[in-house]
């Protein structure tokens, strides 16, 4: 896919093994990004079909408080959460294993990617 670059984060957190928990928390800081961005309509995909219908739903279970706090954030125009499978979701993968070395907490790129990452889109 091609487009334009607009941003990327990535929060990096110690002791946490609960994939599921940790890609909720990923959607949560995506529409954080979004807000840092500007952006009033947008679509966070995601490769865990749990995650996507907890988020669509009441969001009870394990990681129903973050979904809750998503559902009150979302003061977008247009936000949307989708599943995609793992193949179609390269950057983010990218993103994720080369945020493996960096220091706990949050952090942002905007004007251009962290290296290695986003190399299907245009830098304008």
């Amino acid at each position: 896919m091609l487009g334009n670059y607009l941003g990327s984060s990535a929060l990096v957190v110690e002791g946490h093994t609960d994939l599921e928990v940790m890609e909720v928390v990923a959607c949560r800081e995506g529409l954080a990004l979004a807000s840092n961005l500007g952006l009033q309509s947008f679509m966070i995909a995601s490769d865990c079909a749990n995650v996507v219908r907890s988020l669509l739903g009441e969001g009870f279970g394990r990681y129903g408080p973050i979904v809750r706090e998503i559902n009150v954030r979302r003061s977008f125009m247009r936000a949307e959460f989708v599943h995609e499978g793992r193949k179609s979701n390269v950057d983010a993968h990218l993103l994720a294993r080369s945020s493996v070395n960096l220091s706990i907490g949050r952090h942002v790129w905007f004007f251009e990617p962290s290296d290695g990452v986003c190399n299907s889109y245009v830098i304008e």
